[in-house]
C-alpha cells in the first residue's frame, strides 16, 4: 500500500499551513460572493475560509495562466556607435512552487490531458514545463457526481488518480490522504499527519459507494471514428448548434482547453521595449480562425462547434489516444442556452448516414 496519512476537518488548516512552510504557493476553493454563487481558487493565507465544495472553475491557471508574459524585449544603442542596435530579451519562465489542493479527479485528469500537447509533443512548452514541475496537486474524490458530471464517460472516474499526487477521501471522522507519485509520498512523509493504513478500508467502501451511485455511462469508444464522418455533415452540425450563443464560456470553465492568442504591448522595438504575451482564447469565437488575409475557415458557428466537438472526441484521441475530456461538466451547468456536449456525441454516434456539404 503507498502512504496514507490522516487528518480531521479541524486539522485541515493546519496541514495547509505546512504545505505553505515548505515553500509553496497554496491554492484552495473559496466561496466568493456574487449573483451567481461562485467557488474559485485562492492562494491561501493563514485564518482564511475555505471550502472543498467543487470549484465553479478548475485550477488551470496554476500552469496555464489567463496571461503571461513569454519574453520582454527592448532594444539598446550602442553610445559609441550609433549605427549599432542591439536587443535585450528575457524570457526565462517564471514558475512559483505551487500546491493545488482539494481539486477534483476530473480536474487533475485536466493537467494529464494538457500535459500531452505541452509536454510530449516533437516541441515542449518552457513555460508549461516550468509551471507543471512546481505543481503538486491534492485532489478529494467525489462521494457521488451531479447531474452534469460524466467523468466515468471519458475514462475517469470520481477516484480516478491520473494527474493527481496525493487522493483525498472523506471518511467518517476525516480524511484520509493517498500518495500517489513519489512527489505526494514525499510530502506526506514531511508532514506531521497521523499514519492513515488503518482507516484505508473505509476508503476503499466509500469510492466502492461512488462508483456505484453513477448512472452507467454509454459506450463511445466508436466516437472519434463517427465524429469523423459526420465532419462533412453541414446539416447536422447546424441542427446541433442552434441554440449555441458562441460566448465560449464553454471553453473558458474547460480543464481540458488550451486554445490561445499571442499579442505584443509596448514600443515594439524602440528604446522603451515591450513584451509578448499568451492568452487565453477559444475556437467558439469568430474571429479565432481568422487569418491575416481576411479568411476565415470557420465563418459560422457550426464549423466552430464541429471543431471544438471533433477535437476533443476525434482528433485528440486520433493524436493522443485519450478523449481531451474530463468530464467535468462545467461546459453544460455554465452555457447559458444547456447545450450539452453529451448530447451531441452522442447524436453523432446514432446518426445512419452522414450527409455531404
Amino acid at each position: 500500500m503507498s502512504m496514507t496519512r490522516f487528518v480531521t476537518p479541524d486539522g485541515l488548516p493546519a496541514f495547509l499551513a505546512f504545505l505553505s512552510q515548505q515553500g509553496n504557493r497554496v491554492l484552495v476553493p473559496v466561496e466568493k460572493p456574487a449573483a451567481k454563487r461562485s467557488i474559485v481558487f485562492e492562494p491561501w493565507r493563514e485564518g482564511m475560509p475555505f471550502t472543498l465544495e467543487k470549484a465553479t472553475v478548475p485550477a488551470k491557471e496554476a500552469v496555464l495562466p489567463q496571461s503571461e508574459t513569454l519574453v520582454r524585449y527592448k532594444k539598446s544603442r550602442d553610445p559609441e556607435n550609433p549605427s549599432r542596435i542591439s536587443m535585450q530579451l528575457d524570457d526565462k519562465p517564471e514558475a512559483e512552487a505551487t500546491v493545488v489542493f482539494a481539486t477534483r479527479p476530473c480536474d487533475a485528469r485536466g493537467y494529464a490531458i494538457l500535459d500531452r500537447p505541452y509536454l510530449k509533443g516533437p516541441f515542449a512548452d518552457p513555460y508549461y514545463k516550468a509551471r507543471r514541475e512546481a505543481l503538486t496537486v491534492i485532489s478529494l474524490t467525489c462521494n457521488s457526481g451531479c447531474n452534469t458530471c460524466f467523468c466515468h464517460w471519458v475514462g475517469g472516474g470520481p477516484t480516478s488518480p491520473e494527474g493527481s499526487d496525493i487522493l483525498m477521501t472523506e471518511i467518517e471522522g476525516g480524511y484520509v490522504l493517498q500518495g500517489i507519485t513519489p512527489k505526494g509520498e514525499e510530502l506526506l512523509a514531511a508532514s506531521t499527519l497521523e499514519d492513515g493504513a488503518d482507516r484505508f478500508s473505509k476508503v476503499e467502501e466509500v469510492r466502492k459507494a461512488a462508483w456505484a451511485s453513477l448512472v452507467p455511462a454509454p459506450n463511445i469508444k466508436e466516437a472519434p471514428e463517427k465524429l469523423a464522418a459526420m465532419f462533412t455533415d453541414v446539416e447536422f452540425w447546424q441542427d446541433q448548434t442552434d441554440r449555441c450563443l458562441s460566448c465560449g464560456a464553454c471553453t473558458y470553465f474547460c480543464p481540458t482547453c488550451y486554445c490561445f492568442n499571442i499579442t505584443d504591448e509596448g514600443e515594439g522595438l524602440s528604446e522603451k521595449g515591450g513584451r509578448r504575451l499568451r492568452s487565453w482564447d477559444n475556437c467558439m469565437s469568430s474571429l479565432f480562425t481568422r487569418e491575416a488575409s481576411g479568411h476565415n475557415p470557420r465563418t459560422i458557428k457550426a464549423f466552430r462547434m464541429r471543431n471544438r466537438v471533433s477535437h476533443k472526441y476525434s482528433t485528440y484521441p486520433e493524436n493522443w489516444g485519450s478523449f481531451s475530456c474530463s468530464g467535468c461538466g462545467r461546459c453544460i451547468s455554465n452555457c447559458p442556452v444547456c447545450l450539452d456536449i453529451r448530447a451531441i456525441v452522442l447524436a453523432a454516434l446514432e446518426a445512419k448516414q452522414p450527409k455531404a456539404e
